[in-house]
């Protein structure tokens, strides 16, 4: 499934080359510090173990790789992979002394990795930014191990009508606190259309289940604002 936003050249690069050295305070700002919330839910629904690895897609500044390392005192394997170069030298500089990280710059759709590896495979905040969903999808499917897990923490869709009127209203205001921030409101523009354009949760569910993952479902954190959609390899 191609999403039309992420198609034209190079945008999601450029929306990432803007922003990525102010990425972690804007992420505090908009969510009102929320999101750091939501990762910690979905760190405690997967309740990584020393001996599970995990790949980190979208990994951004490597907020999860942080966590699930910490959850495991540092000893579990990570590999955290992000297509923006920028983001990637911004974690590593931010988590230096995690010696269990390994940086990887690349994309979801085309992981140039073994199949059967990983235990854990997470994509937050990230399949919204893919070109295609379902190649994204079919490829956390193939380097998961038999019994590994597929988790996906990303915006969805409100289910209750007066927190989506207000969600909205505050909607507007983000471009102009990344105006403020940042020096420009278009990488905002970027994020605001690119929520309100990706898929639903059902949606998800079925992406997942086409390949070929089974006993998927989702969670739905502040209302449905973000969704954790999980799936088996089995």
């Amino acid at each position: 499934m191609q999403q039309s936003l992420q198609q034209k050249k190079g945008l999601v690069q450029t929306v990432f080359n803007k922003v990525f050295d102010k990425y972690d305070l804007m992420n505090d700002l908009m969510s009102l510090g929320i999101h750091r919330s939501w990762k910690n839910n979905l760190i405690k629904i997967m309740n990584p173990s020393i001996t599970q690895n995990l790949i980190d897609v979208g990994c951004g500044t490597g907020d999860i790789a942080k966590l699930y390392s910490d959850a495991t005192n540092r000893k579990a394997e990570v590999l955290c992979l992000d297509p923006n170069m920028k983001m990637l030298q911004k974690g590593k500089k931010r988590l230096k002394n995690y010696q269990n990280l390994k940086w990887k710059c690349g994309y979801a759709e085309k992981l140039s990795l073994p199949d059967n590896y990983f235990d854990f495979y997470v994509i937050s905040f990230g399949l919204r930014n893919t070109k295609d969903i379902n190649k994204a999808v079919s490829e956390a499917f193939r380097v998961l191990k038999k019994g590994g897990c597929f988790f996906c923490l990303e915006f969805s869709k409100i289910q209750n009508s007066n927190l989506e009127n207000i969600y909205k209203i505050y909607s507007k205001l983000i471009p102009k606190i990344g105006k403020f921030i940042v020096g420009d409101e278009k990488p905002y523009n970027y994020l605001i259309k690119s929520i309100d354009k990706f898929i639903n949760q059902e949606q998800l569910i079925e992406i997942l289940r086409h390949n070929n993952f089974e006993n998927c479902k989702y969670r739905n954190l502040s209302g449905g604002i973000v969704a954790i959609h999980s799936g088996w390899k089995i």
